[in-house]
């Protein structure tokens, strides 16, 4: 007879620890929020950044999520550590630009609300904007290579979350204004 499992996640605890690693990080949910208004802004111009850190926290409960953010920054933190085998090392230490692991990790976080995140995903790790650009500093001593990636994805989740219920807001406005003509 086999012994039963005795491990049991405790779902609070790891979302708890994606926020705290998030700020130790130097990243904070408005930070994020601010990628989200520059992705939505010119789609939706009445949107709030108030709103747009909703949808962060929204897609900062998703469990891949968390996942994502928590593997993405231990292994940042373990290339800062010189903690890796070579030449994996060397490839997360200098943000090798043929490694991709770091985008497909990001990659599962855009997944999560559609695919319309994927081209809002390339625009902000293109661009480079706000937090991204001191996440992405070589020279302040700290590794992100996975982080860069993960805030922008978190961003993009964020920003399709938002044009999905806005659509649906749009479209349920229509066909009450429609059921009333009737």
């Amino acid at each position: 007879m086999s012994q039963a499992n005795p491990y049991r996640l405790n779902s609070k605890e790891v979302a708890k620890s994606t926020e705290e690693w998030l700020t130790k990080r130097g990243v904070t949910k408005e930070q994020i929020g601010q990628l989200v208004m520059l992705l939505q802004k010119d789609y939706f111009p009445e949107l709030t950044l108030a709103e747009c850190v909703i949808n962060v926290e929204a897609v900062l409960s998703k469990r891949e999520v968390q996942n994502a953010v928590l593997t993405g920054i231990q292994l940042d933190m373990l290339a800062e550590e010189g903690k890796l085998l070579p030449p994996l090392q060397n490839m997360i230490a200098h943000d090798e630009g043929l490694y991709g692991c770091d985008e497909i990790l990001a990659l599962s976080i855009v997944n999560v609300y559609g695919s319309i995140g994927f081209t809002n995903f390339g625009y902000v790790d293109k661009l480079k904007p706000g937090v991204l650009r001191k996440l992405n500093d070589k020279n302040s001593g700290e590794i992100h290579t996975f982080l860069d990636d993960i805030v922008g994805a978190i961003a993009a989740a964020a920003s399709s979350r938002i044009a999905h219920r806005k659509q649906a807001e749009r479209e349920a406005i229509e066909e009450a204004l429609g059921d009333n003509e009737a």
